[in-house]
């Protein structure tokens, strides 16, 4: 049987829309395959932070590469995504966080990559940061970081792969992934068979269920990564900020309102899609905030919201080629920090799939690396930061 396409991807959010569009440019025909709508789950309710700043070491490759593309995001995609390079910092508030940070930007340094975390001193954080609180010390600075916004970004991909002629297939789960013969795929979803001979698993946390389904087991968990917005506030903070000893992504729009993260879970249900609020974790969060940025005591909270993500143990994505069944390939598993990554994981998969090879480091990311060595579960990297 002729397949219908040439790749079909399976989770339309930013990185299956993504790949869908690196494989069109490369004369591919795709469709992408997505239980609800474009952008419903992590992709579209994200912090949307575009770091390479406190990256895990073994990430900043790609991180670096794609910061590139993201400052050339008009030219990718016909749109600048809300990109802003506004910097962001980590503040440090005691000398053993400072020494820390310290550690982690010689860490870095030690890559060789086209990239600097710069370690500042109180002055320094005082003329980036004018309304931090008096006892922080200094922290760790990346000059053009910033961030972006999760939905127009995942939306603007979609467009510029349906430009490419991708077919974008919605509201369609996928029931059965299977092989009439070694060179094609059957992936029947919403009661529909679609067949195509590369198959590419970006279904997030359902990543882990489609990646089994192949026999490429992994252990990945759904959380929700909670966050919350404030009503419009005097224009106090600039870069984006996060701590290095507590858990916490900040940033103020342009509009005066705060958004406040910083990777507190709370429970889904896969099956359901359902997501829950954890007020107490939200507290604590609120509570970090106004630890860092007084102000914020003052601050009125007027929305707050959970997605669904999949983390796996060592806080790594999966990426790369399946290692039970050839002509398969996954990237899912990015655990609250994908959103930046989202430009270049296509594009690496486009290479897996059509050149056999990455230009870039991902050996890092196999899909079979906890069998090979169940303490994976270990350090990522210095400083793995929990979201984004």
């Amino acid at each position: 049987m002729r397949p219908t396409s040439d790749a079909i991807v399976i989770g339309g959010g930013l990185q299956g829309c993504s790949t869908a569009l690196h494989l069109a440019r490369r004369g591919l025909g795709v469709t992408v395959i997505e239980k609800d709508y474009v952008g419903r789950h992590a992709s579209g309710v994200n912090a949307g932070g575009v770091r390479t700043l406190g990256r895990a070491l073994p990430e900043l490759p790609l991180s670096v590469a794609a910061k590139a593309l993201w400052r050339r995001m008009e030219a990718l995609v016909d749109d600048d995504c809300g990109f802003r390079p506004s910097g962001q910092v980590r503040v440090a508030e005691t000398v053993e966080e400072m020494e820390g940070l310290g550690r982690r930007s010689r860490a870095v340094d030690a890559l060789g990559l086209n990239h600097r975390e710069a370690v500042i001193d109180r002055p320094e954080l005082r003329r980036l940061l004018p309304a931090v609180a008096p006892h922080c010390l200094g922290g760790l600075h990346v000059a053009d970081d910033g961030f972006a916004d999760p939905f127009r970004t995942t939306t603007a991909f979609r467009r510029a792969a349906e430009r490419e002629g991708v077919r974008i297939v919605e509201g369609a789960a996928v029931t059965a992934v299977t092989r009439p013969d070694r060179g094609s795929w059957r992936v029947t979803a919403g009661g529909e068979p679609h067949d195509a001979a590369l198959l590419f698993n970006c279904a997030g946390a359902w990543g882990g269920r489609l990646a089994a389904a192949l026999g490429d087991a992994v252990p990945l968990a759904a959380n929700g990564s909670m966050m919350m917005v404030t009503a419009r506030m005097p224009r106090f903070v600039g870069p984006v900020v996060g701590a290095a000893g507590r858990a916490l992504s900040f940033k103020q729009f342009e509009n005066g309102t705060v958004l406040i993260g910083g990777g507190h879970r709370a429970p889904v249900d896969l099956d359901s899609n359902a997501t829950a609020i954890d007020v107490r974790a939200l507290s604590r969060a609120a509570g970090n905030a106004a630890a860092l940025f007084p102000i914020m005591a003052r601050a009125s909270i007027v929305r707050f919201w959970s997605g669904i993500e999949g983390f796996t143990p060592d806080g790594l994505p999966v990426l790369g080629p399946s290692a039970a069944e050839p002509g398969a390939f996954h990237a899912f598993g990015f655990s609250a920090h994908g959103f930046q990554l989202g430009p270049v994981v296509g594009r690496i998969l486009a290479e897996l799939a059509l050149d056999g090879t990455a230009s870039l480091p991902v050996a890092p990311f196999r899909v079979d690396r906890f069998r090979r060595d169940p303490a994976a579960a270990g350090a990522a990297g210095t400083m793995a930061c929990p979201t984004e």
